[in-house]
């Protein structure tokens, strides 16, 4: 597995090494061992989730605060998206900034976004299947987020807005000035 860091301090891009033959391919999505020497993190990851979505569907920008932030890795099983991670923690020289990575089912990477971090996608084929392991358990309480067309930060989701799906939940969230960091 290869671990590429990213301009946002301890968020990183694992492209695993994929091993194809006229059968199919095989690869190790995750290895704990593996991701604690590559990427110096030592998160321990609790829970496995998945969405399944069409093109368009725009999910985020979210995160937990406090005691229930979470670390995520994650993928795409079937499909693309753009994933995008904003860097949230007051401290860091990256506070602001967001990177995005299209994650694909044949590209194979995978994103790690740390705690303190917002996280989103858009699907960008007919449809995708989207896979995150957190290393901490939802909390209701502690759901926060930012609205995804914050002008602050400027994200270029790649589709025309017209072809947005976005829940009304997503669509009342907070600008990156009002949205609760802690």
């Amino acid at each position: 597995m290869d671990v590429i860091q990213t301009k946002l301090k301890d968020c990183f891009i694992l492209q695993p090494k994929i091993f194809e033959d006229k059968r199919g391919y095989f690869f190790e999505s995750f290895n704990e061992n593996t991701f604690h020497q590559l990427t110096g993190s030592n998160t321990t990851f609790v829970q496995d989730n998945e969405s399944f979505s069409t093109k368009g569907v725009l999910r985020g920008l979210h995160y937990q605060t406090g005691k229930h932030a979470q670390a995520k890795l994650v993928r795409v099983i079937k499909g693309s998206v753009l994933d995008v991670a904003v860097d949230l923690r007051k401290e860091s020289n990256t506070f602001g900034q967001h990177i995005s990575v299209e994650l694909t089912e044949s590209n194979k990477k995978q994103l790690f976004v740390p705690r303190g971090f917002a996280h989103g996608f858009i699907v960008l084929s007919d449809t995708a299947i989207f896979s995150y392991k957190c290393d901490n358990y939802y909390n209701k309480a502690s759901e926060a987020g930012i609205i995804y067309n914050d002008k602050d930060l400027n994200i270029d989701w790649k589709l025309n807005e017209n072809q947005f799906l976005v829940s009304e939940k997503d669509e009342i969230l907070p600008s990156f000035k009002n949205a609760i960091l802690s």
